[in-house]
């Protein structure tokens, strides 16, 4: 599923029109990417928890060469699935 594929199953789940989801849809993503850049988790019970994780800085390979290259160190998303989701996939 895409984004527009989202919005139109919102509009139809909801009753809200097109571009009314398509707002909610944003706002909901604007919201946790917010969130996440300020360094907060966001939780939704049952569904799961997005989060941010400390990557410490490495060396690496490239593999067409084989030379070794440095990687930076960087901040990284990452989601937990929650129970009732785990649960509802298996």
């Amino acid at each position: 599923m895409n984004k527009g594929e989202l919005i139109n199953s919102v509009a139809k789940d909801s009753g809200l029109t097109k571009a009314d989801s398509t707002r909610a849809v944003d706002a909901v993503l604007n919201s946790i990417t917010t969130c996440l850049q300020k360094g907060d988790r966001v939780t939704l019970p049952g569904f799961g928890t997005f989060s941010t994780s400390k990557r410490a800085a490495r060396t690496g390979r490239n593999p067409q060469t084989g030379k070794e290259i440095k990687i930076k160190a960087r901040t990284v998303a990452k989601f937990k699935a929650g129970k009732n989701l785990a649960d509802a996939v298996n």
